[in-house]
């Protein structure tokens, strides 16, 4: 298998009873990647984290971790928070990923680093049972990061934290991604997704109905909503202009365009006069993840 690819995933299907969980689902996440794994509540994203991780056994397919099959010696490359941590709620901090380190094999050295990492070395004496939700949270992507993990597996690591902490685990995953590791991260927070995710994955009912780089996804920086008292006509000029890469009509009445990213509102108003069409309205919007995934999962 392709050594570039870190998480290779081949026709999972999973069940719980008669609820289809996941059908089908293929996805590839390569080296070095922020791969955003995204999608509404019951969509599959944990699911699908918790069979790669061994947690949770598919009905059928199967996946492969470093092009091979999963393996002790690769889990101990990876390092994960899925869902709500489990620490021993009468030990301080440094005593919870005592006990992390040792079953990871890594040195007791490790863990003052990642506790200044996620900004709770000056709480490492702590019991874990004091602590908030969002510090829980944090404590959770320390012992996730003991032992400098190859991979990184994040599943709604923003739940239950304040600004602060969406602002330091930015930080955190992109100086991750600055020395290479691949970072796996299941959300349903767009903005935040966006502004880390190199790639991402989009899934619906449990299939993924669209994957690529963020850039790809988007398809273009700005989106257009033009009108004109000859919308016939505009859309037969729209239909034939080879720097229209999409449009589409609002319930409205606006037409949404998507430009190639050579050309601008400018060049659109310049070429619709060109033939003939004066438009009554030109709006220009930023597209965003979230627009694009509201109109994917419709």
């Amino acid at each position: 298998m392709n050594s570039d690819k870190v998480l290779q995933i081949n026709n999972l299907t999973k069940k719980y009873g008669n609820l289809r969980a996941l059908h089908n689902l293929s996805l590839q996440v390569q080296k070095g990647s922020v791969y955003g794994l995204l999608g509404p509540n019951g969509s599959g994203k944990t699911t699908t984290l918790s069979i790669a991780l061994g947690v949770l056994k598919p009905g059928s397919g199967n996946y492969y971790w470093f092009g091979e099959p999963p393996s002790c010696q690769s889990r101990l490359r990876i390092g994960s928070l899925i869902e709500e941590s489990n620490f021993y709620p009468y030990l301080t901090l440094k005593d919870n990923l005592k006990i992390v380190a040792k079953i990871r094999n890594v040195p007791e050295s490790d863990i003052n680093k990642v506790l200044g990492l996620t900004n709770l070395l000056k709480r490492k004496y702590s019991r874990f049972a004091n602590l908030s939700s969002g510090l829980k949270k944090r404590l959770g992507l320390a012992a996730a990061l003991l032992g400098d993990p190859d991979v990184l597996v994040l599943d709604e690591p923003t739940k239950s934290l304040d600004p602060e902490g969406f602002s330091d685990l930015r930080e955190i995953i992109k100086q991750q991604s600055e020395q290479e590791v691949t970072v796996i991260l299941a959300s349903h927070i767009l903005d935040e997704v966006e502004k880390v995710c190199s790639h991402v994955g989009i899934l619906k009912a449990g299939e993924l109905i669209r994957e690529g780089t963020v850039e790809d996804i988007l398809g273009a920086s700005e989106i257009y909503y033009i009108n004109s008292d000859e919308k016939e006509k505009l859309i037969s000029v729209l239909a034939d202009s080879p720097m229209v890469k999409k449009y589409e009509q609002e319930k409205w009445g606006d037409i949404k365009v998507l430009l190639d990213s050579k050309y601008n509102a400018s060049d659109l108003n310049r070429m619709t006069f060109s033939k003939k069409v004066v438009l009554s309205k030109l709006e220009v919007r930023k597209n965003t993840l979230e627009k694009e995934f509201l109109e994917l999962i419709k």
